[in-house]
């Protein structure tokens, strides 16, 4: 009954409910109760286990869940600018978003292969070492040297799609996604051939 509320909610959602602050609930994550719901609700674009086999949709499984209960309120707020995850988001209840974190970082995440091996050596570059000229940062510095991220900070990039990772580099160079300042800093200083060759590069770290 929760999940056809769920589903039917998905096209029913006013303005004013779709920009309200969810109520921060105290309980603890319980990632038992968001299986039905990610079982008949997320499934479809990010796979039962949170590894989605198109590159459009990202790869959950493994993520941390303080990253992915981040990004689930900032679609329902409006502050990540999304109309499907925003549609997705809005009949969910902040426990609901926290057992969805907690139940796709358990998932095991799959490796995955870089599409462009020609992109390799210079994806490599800019993770392990920046853009100097550009004054870049490396990537590993806050996403570690295998892309694992760190805890409640960074995401898990390792692994990830490499086209969903570069729309993402993309949209924050361009201000279409302005979630993240430091992300929006630093792609505008890329170009679109670094932001592709880094992401070819972080597909196939594990």
């Amino acid at each position: 009954m929760r999940v056809s509320m769920l589903l039917a909610a998905v096209g029913l959602v006013s303005a004013s409910a779709a920009f309200a602050n969810p109520a921060v609930s105290t309980k603890p994550a319980n990632a038992a109760a968001a299986k039905p719901i990610a079982e008949q609700v997320c499934a479809a674009c990010h796979g039962v286990d949170g590894n989605s086999v198109a590159a459009a949709n990202p790869v959950l499984a493994g993520q941390h869940p303080e990253y992915l209960y981040k990004q689930l309120v900032e679609f329902k707020t409006g502050k990540r600018n999304n109309a499907i995850m925003l549609g997705m988001t809005a009949a969910l209840s902040d426990d609901d978003m926290k057992n969805l974190a907690a139940y796709f970082s358990q998932q095991k995440l799959k490796p995955r292969e870089a599409p462009d091996a020609k992109l390799q050596e210079a994806g490599g570059k800019i993770f392990r070492g920046g853009i100097a000229a550009s004054k870049v940062p490396a990537c590993m510095a806050c996403h570690g040297p295998t892309g694992a991220g760190i805890p409640v900070e960074y995401p898990r990039l390792g692994a990830q799609h490499a086209g969903y990772i570069e729309a993402q580099m993309l949209a924050f160079k361009k201000g279409e996604r302005a979630n993240n300042n430091v992300m929006m800093d630093i792609a505008s200083r890329m170009t679109e051939a670094e932001i592709k060759a880094v992401s070819n590069y972080i597909a196939g770290l594990r």
